[in-house]
């Protein structure tokens, strides 16, 4: 994994191409190399996904928006059996560069939350899709899944942001 993030961000700063045929991690695709968008995942225009797997969604914030951040210092989380709800702020993440609100792509009740993160939260710069998941959300509102962008959607929608910018 830390040998994939560095290829990643070494194809990023030269600005390559890059693919991966990794069979430990679902296919992913480096749209100009600025970030990893992964299959199988819902994205927010607010940078945050979503993996929905029975009853329960796996929340975190993208590669694209992690790589904006910078190192991430310090994550603020809810507490389990909280309410989320779609659009709001359910915590915080604060890196060298800046505090960012993180907002809920679904509504519904936290039913986990990712201690590990409040130890060692440069793990959303490392892992963003696998271990710096931030909250599991029971959704109250499955039928929200269904307004999120899919991987392409998402690529396109970061694309055309990074260039008005």
């Amino acid at each position: 994994m830390a040998m994939r993030v560095w290829a990643s961000s070494t194809a990023n700063a030269l600005r390559i191409s890059c693919a991966s045929k990794s069979s430990l991690y679902p296919s992913f695709s480096l749209s100009k190399c600025f970030s990893t968008v992964l299959d199988g995942l819902k994205y927010s225009t607010s940078h945050e996904w979503v993996k929905h797997e029975g009853s329960v969604a796996t929340v975190g914030i993208t590669a694209h928006a992690q790589e904006h951040l910078g190192e991430v210092v310090f994550v603020e989380l809810p507490e389990t059996g909280a309410s989320v709800s779609k659009g709001s702020s359910f915590g915080a993440v604060e890196s060298v560069k800046a505090t960012s609100d993180v907002n809920s792509p679904i509504s519904g009740e936290v039913v986990e939350i990712n201690t590990g993160l409040t130890e060692k939260p440069g793990t959303i710069n490392s892992s963003p899709y696998e271990e710096g998941w931030m909250i599991k959300v029971k959704p109250s509102n499955p039928a929200e899944l269904d307004s999120l962008l899919g991987p392409k959607e998402y690529t396109k929608f970061c694309e055309e942001e990074d260039a008005a910018h």
